[in-house]
């Protein structure tokens, strides 16, 4: 519990970094230095031919999925994912989270150009995420903080899987021969040779990063594939594995660093693209859909099929009202949303600024229904059992 309590405290401040690395990025974008945001990011070449938007995007946010890896792993191996009985309700529920906003996209943007855009609204920002429902926290159900963080973890896993699978192209096989070589050396390291110390692990998953960058896989893949040959056990009791060791260090750098960066460098929308409707209408429709209507409607719709058909249990305590409001709360992807964004549309700059914007758009509506939801609504609810009441006082 005391993990999972500062996780959340760790997404909280990442959620006001992020919004402030957002508004920073935007008043750039939108102002007299646009140009110098630009060059700052992409402008200079500081290491060979990686400049600062690309050293973020593929190099730091591969450590980001490093730390995502080594989460995921934890929570398969001891946490919320350690048993069927404790996985299957968030499981289930991230898949309906997924499954239909990808549904309602592709609906809508079939026989589309935007049809590989796919991947943007199935995500859900653990960050801002949990950061709103500790915002909301007094009028929401306590226990539902778990059931939210595991289920952003297992649609982080299935967003990974979507990048490597969606969004790599011109592989070279020869380069992913070497990096398998290198995985396999890490296991061996792991399991045969019992090495418990960080540095061959880190050194070795470089050489990985590498190959895999090479290959024309994204290269963040490597970051989750690092994670999950990295020993979760310690040789002596007392001690701490390495896994804990490495995500103990990595976890503040890639919360309160890394996430804001990648905001900063990838959120500079500029609001004067000009949009035509008619042309990517259905683009920004599906990602406002997916996300808005797609994520909350798939969340209710397959645990409660789910939990009818004795596939899964409602956790106890929590009622269907109240993980309606929670599932409203993953309808905002933010962070994954603009990294697939960036990744789906790389050809077309114009088409990333305006899935952005659709994404910006999306997050807003979130947050304003999801205010509505668990502050307004019961509160004119209150208001009227206050005038029922007061009217029964004056008839009797």
């Amino acid at each position: 519990m005391n993990s999972i309590k500062k996780i959340i405290k760790s997404d909280l401040a990442t959620g006001v970094l992020l919004m402030c690395a957002t508004m920073a990025a935007v008043f750039m974008a939108n102002s007299h230095l646009q140009e110098t945001y630009h060059y700052l990011l992409s402008g200079v070449n500081l290491i060979g031919k990686f400049n600062l938007h690309m050293i973020i995007n593929d190099f730091l946010m591969a450590i980001f999925f490093l730390v995502v890896g080594l989460e995921i792993k934890n929570e398969i191996l001891y946490g919320n994912l350690s048993s069927f009985k404790k996985a299957s309700f968030p499981v289930i529920a991230a898949l309906g989270g997924v499954i239909v906003p990808a549904i309602i996209f592709m609906l809508i943007n079939i026989n589309t150009e935007f049809i590989h855009g796919v991947g943007v609204p199935i995500s859900t920002d653990i960050a801002f995420a949990i950061a709103i429902f500790m915002i909301f926290r007094k009028k929401l159900n306590s226990t539902l903080k778990i059931f939210l963080l595991s289920l952003a973890v297992v649609d982080d896993l299935i967003s990974i899987f979507a990048i490597g699978v969606l969004y790599s192209s011109h592989i070279d096989y020869s380069f992913i021969i070497l990096a398998v070589g290198i995985v396999v050396l890490l296991f061996m390291l792991n399991k045969v040779f019992k090495v418990r110390k960080v540095y061959p692990y880190m050194i070795l998953g470089l050489i990985v990063w590498y190959f895999v960058y090479k290959s024309g896989v994204h290269a963040t893949i490597s970051g989750v594939v690092l994670a999950f040959t990295i020993p979760t056990k310690s040789k002596e009791k007392e001690s701490e594995s390495i896994a804990n060791k490495i995500e103990h260090v990595l976890s503040p750098i890639s919360n309160l660093i890394i996430l804001p960066l990648f905001a900063f460098a990838n959120t500079g929308i500029n609001f004067n693209v000009n949009i035509n409707h008619n042309k990517v209408g259905t683009l920004i429709n599906g990602i406002i859909l997916g996300l808005v209507i797609g994520k909350p409607l798939g969340i209710m719709l397959f645990t409660s099929i789910a939990s009818k058909l004795n596939i899964t249990e409602k956790p106890k305590g929590v009622s269907w009202a109240s993980l309606f409001k929670v599932s409203m709360l993953a309808g905002i992807g933010f962070t994954m949303s603009i990294f697939v964004s960036e990744l789906a549309f790389s050809y077309n700059h114009n088409l990333i600024n305006i899935a952005k914007i659709s994404i910006l758009m999306a997050s807003i509506i979130t947050l304003f229904s999801s205010y509505l939801v668990i502050i307004v609504l019961p509160q004119l609810k209150n208001k009227c059992g206050i005038c029922i009441k007061f009217k029964k006082l004056l008839y009797h």
